[in-house]
């Protein structure tokens, strides 16, 4: 018994179920004991090389690669990030990219010299929410939305619509879906999680991974219209306390019961991958827990896939680099992903083989998964992808059958929180629609749509086919014979009959999502409300957000509020259910419910002031009810308390460099370069390259009140003695050569610069000068009222 056990675990199979099949137990839907690639897997691992097998484990991305690099090393797989693209062009269009995996699957299946075995390299991508790096395809919601619809069978066609265009484009495998249950809004990651409560996670991730693959009891599982789908993050990403990369902690069995429950019947259904979390349990990072990834993972649950970790989450190891962590293979890691450093992390796991550091066993067993998942793909048998069934089928990428899907989902994931008979519209009325969403496809897409973080720089013609919210209500208001006019700040040349005002978060992806707290600050939307309700024009306030928000002020104003989450291309699917009959009859119905609580209070753990599950519609008011508009957050941001910069640009922050805007602080201007890269999490730090007089300058949110007795604090790293003066300039101007000449080569510090040596308080932009050849790197900007020193003599 013991023997059969040891031979399964090499083959991927689970002890659990290899146990299960022997004592006659119930199998669930996929039969992870079935042996029919074992002969095959164990030719292919007696002709291997160590070098093969060592590559097998390495994941780069393409933006580090060559394909003579994947002809010479044979990499198992390769993905492409969220910026990363063909040539270095993250919107390069469709054709691009298949032409690039032709050329990969090319140089990885050359006849190999010493006769060894041709292994065709995998292909894997962020398909999150659609086929979102490729300009021209459907974007459907994101998974909060759809947690709002709670229609598994809309998933599962979801699933399909979106394996379908990424074969299109030659791709094999999708880093979806996400089944984290995320229960604290504040995680910058909320909206990949469909829900807070774990059933519905389960039930929905369940039928999305049947979409994608295909059913694993129907004859077209995994065939050439599906791709590998991926389980991810494992496991308890979403129960960190709002702080990516955080911990989760708790006793163990119960956050088993919460965090991952959704896992197992994402197994019994044969999800062939699943994604190691950033995230810790217990204080121990998943990407080195053999308890979790292997005892739990594989014997509990009964996983016989791959495991592959996330981006360069191995080097997050305290005794680990980037490229060098035996510690997670040994864990129970099959694939590393690690983006540039692969050449390092090659040559050292080669070296830790040869030196017994990793045993040959563990190795064959790692190389053993993989090549298990590429025949159950049925990988050796495919043709290039070029040449494979949906390939350079253009029509389908974005075509008109999908887009109706993520135009239904659209539909069914609005939630109507409040509607004081406002709505529905009717389609003969002058409708007004304004905001800073109302026109803006990237805005209402969020983030990982064409880039990682979305937004920023993205235009709407970055999106061809799309429908931007204003073009879905006015073809539909036309229809009734009615007007629509579109106003960027709110002015109209004719009273209109109603204002639909499109407002809320800017794009952004992990990281930079996270939040202290969940008061909405952005007043923008804000101030239209108040205008309207001074004019007595009655108002929809439609909300773009990856998460339930406090915005009871927005909620008291408008006459009627929609929560709209992140819809993607198809803001058509608005239109259906907000705009009527030219008599005003709806034309859809309101459907979603919330599957997160909404807070009650801006304070973190707050109470409900909707509670999870509710959603009204128009045959269904919602009722009646105050909303109290008090928020000390707020107050204590007047007070002097402001993150400029921390994991990302604050939303409420812009910068400049000679009037080139820096989207999220990464960009150029004449003089000065700011890149992102990674400090303690991924693309977390900017470095700010100056080559020639120039000055990177923050402009504060407009009323923002500098506290003269506050202080600045920056956290920064430099190598090299500034040759030349740098400044800082608020209302005056203070010299920081001194501080930078003495944090030179000490790695990373942290300045802390009253305030009061900028100039009193009434200045709102806030800049730093210097001259060519300084670089700067920085990982925390931020203003607090707190008081660490009296004197303007540097250094700080």
């Amino acid at each position: 018994m013991m023997r059969a056990m040891k031979l399964a675990l090499a083959l991927g199979v689970s002890t659990a179920l290899a146990a299960c099949a022997a004592d006659g137990g119930e199998a669930p839907a996929y039969d992870w004991s079935d042996t029919s690639h074992d002969a095959r897997i164990a030719e292919l691992l007696s002709q291997m090389t160590v070098e093969r097998k060592v590559a097998q484990l390495i994941m780069p991305d393409i933006s580090t690669i060559t394909p003579q690099d994947v002809a010479t090393y044979r990499f198992g797989s390769i993905l492409n990030g969220g910026n990363s693209g063909p040539g270095g062009n993250d919107e390069a269009p469709a054709e691009e990219w298949l032409a690039l995996a032709d050329t990969f699957w090319e140089a990885s299946t050359q006849p190999q010299e010493n006769g060894e075995p041709v292994i065709p390299v995998l292909w894997a991508t962020d398909a999150v929410h659609g086929h979102s790096n490729i300009p021209g395809a459907t974007i459907f919601p994101h998974n909060i939305g759809l947690g709002a619809t709670r229609n598994a069978e809309l998933m599962q066609r979801i699933g399909e619509a979106t394996a379908a265009e990424i074969a299109v484009t030659g791709i094999d495998w999708t880093f979806a879906p996400t089944l984290a249950v995320a229960t604290d809004d504040r995680w910058g990651r909320t909206y990949e999680s469909f829900s807070e409560d774990t059933d519905l996670v389960s039930q929905l991730g369940e039928a999305t991974i049947i979409g994608l693959q295909g059913d694993p009891a129907s004859e077209g599982f995994l065939d050439q219209t599906r791709v590998l789908a991926t389980a991810k993050h494992f496991f308890g990403d979403g129960g960190t306390g709002g702080m990516d990369r955080g911990d989760t902690r708790g006793d163990l069995e119960e956050l088993k019961a919460v965090h991952a429950a959704p896992y197992r019947p994402a197994i019994d259904m044969g999800v062939q991958t699943v994604m190691a979390s950033f995230s810790s349990v217990n204080g121990e990072k998943l990407h080195g827990s053999e308890d979790l990834l292997t005892g739990y993972l594989r014997g509990d649950l009964g996983f016989g896939g791959l495991v592959v970790g996330d981006w360069n989450g191995h080097g997050e190891l305290e005794m680990c680099s980037n490229a060098d962590c035996p510690e997670s293979l040994l864990a129970g890691l099959d694939i590393f992903m690690v983006p540039e450093d692969w050449r390092g992390l090659y040559d050292n796991l080669l070296a830790q083989v040869q030196d017994g550091t990793i045993p040959m066993e563990r190795l064959d067993e790692a190389v053993a998964r993989i090549l298990r998942v590429k025949l159950e793909y049925g990988l050796f048998d495919k043709p290039r992808p070029s040449e494979r069934e949906l390939a350079g089928q253009w029509d389908l990428l974005g075509g008109a059958e999908h887009r109706a899907i993520a135009r239904e989902a659209v539909r069914q994931s609005l939630v109507l929180l409040k509607n004081d008979g406002v709505l529905p519209l009717a389609s003969s009325a002058r409708v007004l629609v304004t905001g800073p969403g109302a026109d803006d496809i990237a805005m209402q897409s969020g983030g990982w749509s064409i880039t990682w973080q979305g937004g920023g720089e993205l235009e709407n013609a970055d999106f061809p086919g799309a429908t931007s919210i204003f073009r879905g209500i006015a073809d539909a208001v036309a229809e009734g014979g009615g007007s629509v006019e579109l106003s960027d700040d709110g002015s109209f040349g004719v009273r209109p009959d109603v204002a639909v005002i499109v407002f809320g978060e800017e794009p952004y992806a992990e990281f930079v999502g996270d939040r202290e707290d969940l008061a909405f600050r952005d007043e923008e939307g804000l101030e239209l409300l108040r205008r309207f309700d001074e004019a007595d024009i009655p108002t929809v306030a439609v909300f773009l957000s990856g998460r339930p928000m406090w915005m009871n002020r927005e909620l008291a104003l408008a006459d009627a509020f929609v929560a709209a989450w992140l819809p993607g291309s198809e803001g058509q699917g608005i239109a259906d259910v907000l705009v009527g009959t030219a008599e005003g009859e709806p034309r859809h119905d309101f459907t979603g419910k919330l599957s997160f609580t909404w807070p009650q209070a801006c304070a973190p753990d707050s109470a409900g002031l909707f509670a999870f599950g509710e959603g009204w519609s128009y045959a269904e008011a919602p009722p009646a009810r105050d909303f109290s508009t008090d928020c000390a957050l707020l107050d204590a941001d007047r007070a002097g308390q402001l993150r400029l910069y921390g994991r990302g640009l604050n939303a409420q922050v812009s910068a400049e460099v000679g009037g080139s805007e820096l989207p999220n602080l990464v960009g150029a201007g004449n003089g000065l370069a700011v890149t992102a890269f990674d400090y303690q999490a991924q693309e977390d730090a900017r470095r700010l390259a100056w080559t020639g007089q120039a000055a990177l300058t923050f402009r504060l949110p407009e009323g923002f009140a500098v506290d003269p007795n506050g202080s600045l604090v920056l956290t920064y790293s430099l190598n090299t003695v500034p040759s030349g003066p740098v400044t800082l300039t608020g209302g005056e101007s203070l010299d920081l050569t001194s501080t930078f000449t003495l944090g030179a080569g000490k790695g990373w510090r942290t300045a802390r610069i009253p305030l009061a040596c900028l100039g009193a308080g009434g200045w709102s932009e806030l800049a730093l000068r210097a001259g060519a050849g300084f670089t700067l790197e920085i990982a925390q900007v931020a203003m607090t009222p707190e008081s660490f020193a009296d004197s303007c003599e540097g250094p700080f």
